[in-house]
């Protein structure tokens, strides 16, 4: 291993670092489209070096625009080389500026190339006995090397030294441009020797020295032992000019007329503010962070940041780093006395919008006990009232009891304006202290979430870096981390008060920075408006009724499903030959594709045959083995998320679990969950819908189940305006016998069960943008056979084309598609470079508008049900559920059919399209049986 100065001077190959990062995953852009990844990538190799080395001499040194004295010599250099991407060409002037933010000479010289520049600083430095890096991934390069002169690949983390070109190459230093001419060029076009390749070219070179020597001595070229050697010393005399060429065009030029010295290329402080600037516009948020909170490289180095940290990871952002405060010119009051708190509620009791925000001992809103309150009536002003801190030490505090019954009407007053961040989880612990809170006009995280739902992660922490350009103060800052994690009860109050009163300010300084945003279009404040904000009520109230489930029944489930599971590994060992770990990417690739020699269908970012769900289940359709792990697989799932783990998830005072519905995850605009996951029970295997037996009614109740008919396809049908479509639905017919008979040219009477499944796997693989390549394979049909499907589905379906050529088109223009309601979806790649990427958004392009529009109903008609609900001295029936297009209720069981008939029109009016909305419900003594 090659060892260099501890200090040497840096020269990067700037021009090689950036084609390499753009070619490099992950291909990044920010939430207006542009691409950052080659910019991510460079400067994270530059932060890489730096942190390593600290030099305190280095300069980056890029490819100039233009012709270079090589063009001039030969026409044909480098003529093959395709024009530089666009999405590339964009990310050269920001990354020009980061670099020189960060304190780093940069040099572009006209008519020569990167390598020319750097070779003639090298030569500089050797003279003077200068240790230099050269940090490059070029084997050009390999020729300056030399005892002063070492190369690093920043990729492999490898030096070069003298010793090691002879190792990598066969050959010193010193010949390496011989060998370079010898060989060619494709890339560059150099044309070199014809049918030399790397090993001819070492023989050569190793047998009889430079290029020089070998045409002083071609009567050798003969006796050498290489393939081809007898009749090379005519090659040679034919092809000695464009040898010498070769030789030119491949030499670096060590002798450039540089704008500046050796002593010119220190490493200046960097420009945290200009950087700052920089990477909120590239939204490299972790490295913003970094800035925000006054970290140093020397701080950061055993964090190396990646794509991941970078640009998703907000919620983690240096964990180690000292946080910074908002205090400096803000105005923050923690609240110990009568005195002080009535001065803080005649102050909120007069404001026109209040931030309010709780402070707990738990995520877990069925548990959580309240520790504290904060509230901020402008920016910089905020109050912080504790009133659980119960550390060794703590001050005196208002009694808890007192402080809400002070503060109950307030929070109780619908006239009093509220807004915070992820105000549900608030409510719904109020809810426990028998305070219902009303006048929630505004939530941060759904203001975020609505202005651009692929933007940013929406927690606090990453919404005051992107829009404030602060470095909140994170929970882990003042907690700790891990097992040793302190709740904030236990927290010393002086750093609880100014975490709490910050939360505040910020969520109130948020809304004061997203809503002018948001009132820039109409559609975004009425889905705000209209959809989101009024569930924040709806969404508390189910949770915390949570859903009855039989514990026994589940326990009953999981030892079948241990039996089966067990079964299928017998099953498998036995197929295999062996027993293996079947959760084992590594022993499964050994088996599927060493051992049994299946196909691969697919590579891992490594280049390791893949053992995806998605492979696997397509193997499944050929071969038993794979089908015995899919199947092993599900099973296993089940069990461990569902059989297994629901009945530890009962609330011991309830007896129910509580899911936790988020509005502000899915990009299209629908609901997830989680603890439990109630969205992702499968209800098309036997399995998932014996889990669905286990959701129970209480006594005395039914499960009612209302789900939409179809829901998609008729959204389809409205935005496309397709005649056919519109008059299928009109008439009530079912939609994929409709599409069969016109698909396949029969009467409607005449389709068959196999020719509407086909019709079906048709419709729904359109919406979801499958290509025929897609179609044919979950048909079991050859390609061209289902490319005649679908030709024929536009034929008779036009209106759906022209409604697909019409929404490509316009994400194209706009970078973005929209709802019904006005709901946007922005497409960060639909312009890409890279057609993978670009037709992967263009498939989210078509889909999002019927997704997302379904989700929206799906919500208003929760709205809609709930309204209905509460004005009911004696309600019959509670929302208990959502998932995808279908709400479920527990209803008394004397009013089980009346309730059906009204839920059912109830949701057929949600929304008005020019089809008819059609809502189907089912009831019984479980999920299961009322789906």
């Amino acid at each position: 291993m090659a060892s260099i100065s501890s200090t040497p001077l840096i020269l990067v190959d700037g021009s090689s670092y950036l084609f390499r990062a753009y070619h490099s995953p992950p291909h990044l852009t920010n939430s207006r489209g542009e691409a950052t990844g080659a910019i991510y990538g460079v400067v994270n190799m530059l932060k890489s070096l730096l942190r390593q080395y600290q030099p305190t001499q280095m300069v980056v040194v890029f490819d100039a625009k233009g012709p270079t004295f090589r063009n001039e010599m030969y026409s044909e250099y480098k003529a093959h080389r395709p024009p530089m991407p666009d999405d590339l060409r964009s990310q050269i002037a920001p990354l020009h500026s980061i670099i020189e933010a960060m304190g780093l000479p940069l040099l572009c010289i006209s008519g020569v190339e990167a390598d020319d520049v750097i070779g003639t600083l090298a030569r500089q430095a050797s003279r003077e006995g200068r240790s230099t890096l050269i940090s490059t991934g070029d084997k050009d390069m390999a020729q300056l090397v030399d005892e002063h002169v070492t190369l690093i690949n920043t990729m492999t983390n490898t030096l070069l030294d003298p010793q090691g070109v002879v190792e990598k190459f066969g050959i010193a230093p010193e010949l390496i441009v011989d060998y370079l001419a010898l060989m060619g060029d494709k890339v560059d076009n150099i044309p070199g020797l014809p049918g030399v390749g790397e090993k001819t070219a070492v023989a050569l070179l190793q047998g009889l020295g430079s290029i020089e020597q070998i045409y002083q001595q071609l009567d050798s070229v003969a006796e050498l032992s290489f393939r081809g050697a007898k009749t090379m010393a005519t090659k040679l005399e034919e092809f000695r000019d464009q040898l010498a060429l070769s030789y030119q065009l491949a030499t670096i030029k060590t002798d450039v007329d540089l704008p500046c010295q050796l002593a010119d290329l220190t490493v200046k402080t960097p420009d945290n503010a200009r950087l700052a600037e920089l990477y909120k516009e590239c939204e490299f948020k972790r490295w913003l962070s970094d800035i925000l909170s006054g970290v140093t490289e020397a701080k950061t180095s055993k964090q190396p940041a990646t794509a991941q940290l970078d640009m998703l990871a907000d919620d983690d952002i240096l964990a180690n780093a000292a946080a910074t405060v908002s205090a400096e010119g803000s105005q923050y009051i923690t609240v110990l006395d009568e005195v002080s708190f009535n001065d803080m509620l005649a102050q909120i009791s007069a404001c026109e919008l209040t931030a309010f925000d709780t402070e707990t001992t738990s995520l877990d809103y069925m548990q959580a006990q309240l520790v504290g309150l904060s509230v901020a009536t402008a920016p910089g002003k905020a109050w912080y009232v504790p009133v659980a801190h119960d550390y060794v030490g703590a001050p005196e505090q208002l009694n808890r009891d007192w402080v809400l019954d002070q503060l109950k009407p307030w929070l109780e007053d619908d006239s009093k304006a509220k807004v915070g961040q992820n105000l549900k989880y608030d409510q719904s612990v109020l809810a426990r202290y028998e305070i219902n809170l009303k006048g929630v006009r505004f939530d941060t995280m759904l203001e975020s979430y609505v202005l651009n739902s692929v933007a940013s992660r929406h927690d606090m922490d990453s919404l005051a870096l992107k829009y404030l350009g602060h470095k909140a103060i994170s929970f882990t800052d003042i907690a700790g981390k891990g097992a040793k994690q302190l709740t904030f009860n236990q927290i010393e109050l002086e750093k609880a008060a100014q975490y709490a009163a910050e939360d505040a300010d910020i969520a109130l300084q948020l809304h004061h920075n997203l809503w002018p945003q948001l009132q820039q279009h109409n559609g975004l404040v009425a889905v705000l408006n209209d959809i989101e904000m009024p569930l924040v009520d709806i969404l508390s109230r189910i949770e915390r009724h949570g859903v009855l489930i039989d514990s026994r029944l589940l326990a009953k489930q999981s030892e079948q499903l241990a039996a089966r599971i067990a079964e299928l590994e017998q099953q498998a060992y036995e197929q295999a030959g062996k027993p293996f770990n079947l959760a084992s990417p590594k022993q499964l690739q050994e088996i599927l594709f060493e051992q049994m020699q299946l196909p691969v269908l697919k590579k891992t970012p490594t280049g390791a045959p893949s053992t995806a769900e998605e492979v696997l289940a397509e193997l499944a359709l050929e071969y038993e083995f794979p089908k015995l792990i899919t199947e092993h697989r599900g099973l296993t799932k089940l069990k461990s998320t569902y059989t297994d783990k629901l009945p530890k998830m009962q609330n011991p005072l309830t007896g129910r679990v509580h899911t936790s519905y988020h509005q502000a995850v899915a990009a299209t605009g629908r609901l997830s969950s989680t603890e439990p996951n109630l969205q992702n029970i499968p209800i098309r295997t036997e399995e998932g819908r014996r889990i669905r037996q286990a959701f129970i009614a209480a006594p005395g109740k039914k499960i009612v189940a209302v789900d939409y008919s179809q829901i998609e396809l008729r959204i389809m049908a409205h935005l496309s305006q397709d005649k056919a479509l519109l008059d299928a639905f009109a008439h009530g017919r079912d939609i994929h016998s409709a599409t069969a008979a016109e698909v396949f040219g029969v009467s409607l009477a005449d389709v068959t069960t196999e020719q509407r499944r086909s019709a079906k796997a048709v419709n729904f693989g359109l919406i979801y943008g499958m290509s025929a390549f897609g179609l044919a394979k979950q048909l079991g049909v050859g390609r061209n056979e289902a490319q005649q499907y679908v030709d024929r589905y536009f034929e008779r379906f036009p209106g759906v084309l022209q409604y697909m050529e019409r929404t490509r088109l316009q994400a194209h223009e706009l970078g973005y598609v929209e709802t019904l309601f006005g709901r946007r979806l922005y497409l960060a790649d639909i312009n890409a470079q890279n057609m993978a990427r670009r037709k992967g958004a263009e498939r989210a392009a078509i889909n999002a508008p019927m997704q997302g529009t379904a989700a929206d109903i799906i919500k208003k008609a929760m709205i809609v049900v709930d309204n209905w609900l509460q004005q009911q001295d004696c309600p019959p029936a509670t929302m208990i559920m959502q998932v995808h297009d279908e709400l479920v209720f527990e209803v008394d069981e004397n009013k089980v059919e009346q309730v059906k008939q009204t839920l059912v029109e109830l949701m057929a009016q949600a929304a008005k399209l020019d089809v008819p909305l059609l809502a189907e419900a089912g009831d019984g003594d479980n999920w299961d049986q009322a789906h």
